[in-house]
């Protein structure tokens, strides 16, 4: 156990796990951001198609 911890400490005192911890984070913003955007572009393709398909009916 005690050199489990012993690897914690040492991956935290390193600047490699910060880095990782914000790339990670930079990483889950931009999928949020990209699903948001794929929603509304989603959305607003359904609203055009049904415009242009009860238009043609």
């Amino acid at each position: 156990m005690r050199s489990i911890a012993k690897k914690m400490v040492s991956f935290l005192k390193k600047e490699d796990g910060p880095t990782a911890v914000e790339y990670a984070v930079m990483l889950a913003l931009i999928v949020v951001v990209c699903i948001a955007a794929i929603s509304a572009i989603g959305k607003n393709a359904n609203q055009t198609f049904s415009k242009i398909g009860s238009a043609v009916t």
